[in-house]
């Protein structure tokens, strides 16, 4: 199994305050719990952290926050890609700079770039900073495919060392894993296809329901490698109504209102994101419950 990171990293949450400001305190906290519930890695200002949102001085900060609460004790990975090739190289050697382990860069949004233009973005930033890289092909958010054949150039690169697969198409995952050069790590985007891309050659998650299941998902990896697949498919049936139950609403909107619902409130969200309706509320307890994680 390939894994620069480990198998199970968690996409972080970023916690505001009353005013909608960073809460840097807890955002040690919430770091210091997800090592303590299984992560491998943290994922910082990515999509679950509303990156959209922050700023770039809060992008900065909230590394320096989790290296400085955490050290060495996980990986830490920052989110720092954009749209803007000179942008994401300048944020990601800020970041490189702020001590954090490896960054994650998403496929340029908005301008839909073609895939020679995918393939020197991400060569670019990779040329800049020397830290491992992850790639992230999400293109029902960006609205651009991170084709295999593009991943895999990438790929031969020799600081890019993986690839956060989000897209939904598991035939193009599977031609990724099976034409990576040895070390290159295959990671699922969403919790709920972990155990199909696993199949084919994965080698773990970047999650958002470990906020809430970290040691289950985890146990849920550790049994797939260790060749108990019948307990790992298992767990992975149990878990996928609640896996589903996180995207009943733009992500992270449940995952806040889950945290809020099971006592640990991480503060509201910052527009253009908003509440989960109030029906949604009542079905998301109403499954919490079922796992145990609401009394």
């Amino acid at each position: 199994m390939n894994n620069p990171f480990g198998s199970l990293l968690t996409a972080m949450i970023t916690p505001f305050d009353s005013d909608l400001k960073v809460d840097y305190d807890k955002v040690t906290e919430i770091a210091l719990f997800l090592i303590e519930k299984a992560s491998d890695g943290l994922v910082i200002s990515g999509t679950t952290g509303e990156s959209p949102s922050l700023t770039s001085e809060e992008k900065i900060n909230l590394y320096k926050a989790v290296v400085e609460a955490v050290g060495n004790k996980t990986k830490i990975i920052a989110g720092t890609g954009g749209n803007s090739t000179r942008e994401a190289v300048d944020m990601s050697c800020r970041a490189a700079e702020a001590g954090v382990h490896g960054l994650m860069l998403v496929t340029p949004y908005y301008n839909k770039p073609t895939q020679e233009g995918l393939f020197l973005h991400f060569k670019s930033v990779a040329n800049a900073v020397p830290l491992p890289l992850m790639l992230y092909n999400v293109p029902g958010r960006t609205g651009v495919n991170l084709s295999a054949e593009t991943c895999l150039r990438l790929a031969e690169i020799d600081n890019i060392v993986a690839v956060k697969e989000a897209s939904g198409n598991l035939e193009q995952v599977t031609k990724i894993c099976a034409g990576a050069p040895a070390g290159f790590a295959v990671y699922s985007g969403d919790d709920v296809l972990t155990m199909p891309i696993l199949s084919v050659g994965g080698t773990g998650v970047v999650s958002i329901a470990s906020h809430l299941v970290g040691p289950q998902i985890k146990d849920m990896l550790d049994a797939f490698f260790s060749g108990n697949v019948d307990n790992a498919i298992k767990a992975h049936q149990l878990l996928t109504p609640l896996f589903n139950a996180l995207f009943m609403s733009t992500n992270p909107i449940p995952l806040k209102e889950a945290l809020r619902l099971t006592g640990t409130d991480r503060g509201n969200l910052r527009l253009p994101l908003t509440s989960l309706p109030e029906d949604k509320v009542e079905k998301l307890a109403v499954l919490l419950r079922q796992y145990g994680l609401l009394s």
